[in-house]
């Protein structure tokens, strides 16, 4: 983005970079394709499923902090890949540190939608 860029300008360009980088996750993770459809699956069953417009929020907002917890993962690997590909214990460190706040997003769903399932059908 040209340094100065306001308004709509700077939107249109945000707007690009962020569907480059939503391009640039689907080719190149795995990971983020399971869990993009997942969420693409479950949405409309959160929206039957919840009682209301905060459950609703809540199953379908958790399905969406992983997809955006799994972006932040993916472009933290591709910095360290990008440094070198030499085993380096802060490079393992910033690596498991990101898979590890994947796996409490995926938590998080799991509690939230166990909690609404098990109160809706208890």
């Amino acid at each position: 983005m040209k340094p100065g860029a306001t308004g709509l300008t700077r939107l249109i360009h945000a707007t690009a970079y962020s569907m480059a980088g939503l391009r640039a996750a689907w080719i190149n993770e795995a990971a983020f394709r399971q869990e993009l459809m997942l969420t693409v699956l479950l949405s409309p069953v959160g929206l039957w499923l919840g009682n209301g417009a905060v459950e609703r929020a809540l199953l379908i907002g958790s399905l969406l902090l992983v997809v955006a917890v799994e972006l932040m993962n993916s472009a933290v690997e591709a910095v360290v890949d990008r440094i070198g590909p030499e085993h380096h214990p802060l490079a393992g460190r910033a690596k498991d540190m990101g898979s590890a706040a994947v796996l409490f997003s995926l938590l998080n769903v799991a509690l939230v939608w166990g909690l609404i399932l098990w109160d809706r059908f208890t």
